[in-house]
């Protein structure tokens, strides 16, 4: 297992939720839900420097049969314009359900859907980050798929 912190991001339309990971890859806390929009990238490059961190891992969302969306597409692109602006790597991961999950825990602790918008993303990007760890644990190797920057 590579130690140091990885920072999880689940990719949305409206909002980005932000996740981290400790140094030894072995457990995933939510950090926070960031606006999408101007900013967007420069806040969560902050948040990486803020950590030292080592890795993004961003979410992939695929359908339930594993065909691209047009959410796919948006998450590629934002997952190259991180890699390119950050020079910190970025692995993209399925994260099929994530969000599901994410909504099903916050429904079983108590939460309401309206109050837990503020904190669904956040807590998708840690499912998404943490079923990372789990596959890097379990298969010896990182997972999902190294993004390349774009050159220029």
């Amino acid at each position: 297992m590579r130690t140091g912190v990885r920072v999880g991001v689940d990719v949305g339309k409206v909002r980005i939720g932000v996740a981290r990971t400790d140094f030894h890859g072995m457990l995933a806390t939510p950090v926070e839900t960031v606006k999408r929009g101007d900013g967007d990238v420069a806040r969560i490059l902050a948040i990486a420097v803020e950590l030292d961190a080592t890795e993004f891992i961003v979410g992939l969302p695929l359908s339930l049969a594993g065909t691209h969306t047009a959410s796919t597409e948006d998450a590629e692109t934002f997952a190259r314009i991180l890699a390119t602006a950050t020079g910190i790597p970025v692995r993209m991961v399925d994260e099929r359900l994530s969000t599901v999950s994410a909504q099903a825990a916050l429904r079983s602790a108590g939460r309401n859907s309206k109050s837990s918008r503020p904190v669904i993303d956040q807590v998708a990007a840690v499912i998404i980050v943490q079923h990372a760890l789990d596959f890097e644990r379990a298969a010896g190797r990182p997972p999902g798929v190294l993004v390349e920057a774009d050159e220029g």
